[in-house]
């Protein structure tokens, strides 16, 4: 099984964007649903926005109008892009593929290690 790598955290003022990238290298059969979760200090792991292998999207009422979930099947890679951020949007972001690497095992949604994203001024 491959470890999606997620990128493209850091530091931004409120208001600001940034674009997560989550991708799984190496021998890949299918990629299908994704979801992108975070986990603010203190805070359980929650769910942020989800993409089936058919491109349908679902996003937490928080984030709607904000952030955008996104895939590029060809690049094996996954997208969050996050505009107008606020402060409470500060934590690790983690992404978790449903995805198929192994010819005669099935499908396994598989946690990639997360980057940080702080939102300060």
């Amino acid at each position: 099984q491959v470890q999606p790598v997620e990128s493209g955290g850091g530091l931004v003022q409120p208001g600001g964007s940034l674009r997560l990238s989550c991708t799984a290298s190496g021998s890949i059969r299918s990629i299908y649903d994704v979801g992108w979760y975070r986990q603010a200090p203190g805070k359980q792991r929650a769910l942020v926005a989800r993409i089936t292998s058919g491109g349908t999207t679902n996003y937490v009422d928080s984030v709607k109008g904000r952030f955008t979930i996104s895939r590029d099947n060809a690049k094996n890679t996954m997208y969050l892009q996050m505009n107008s951020l606020k402060t409470e949007s500060t934590a690790v972001y983690y992404c978790n593929a449903l995805l198929h690497s192994v010819r005669n095992s099935p499908p396994q949604g598989s946690w990639g290690q997360g980057t940080k994203v702080t939102v300060s001024s």
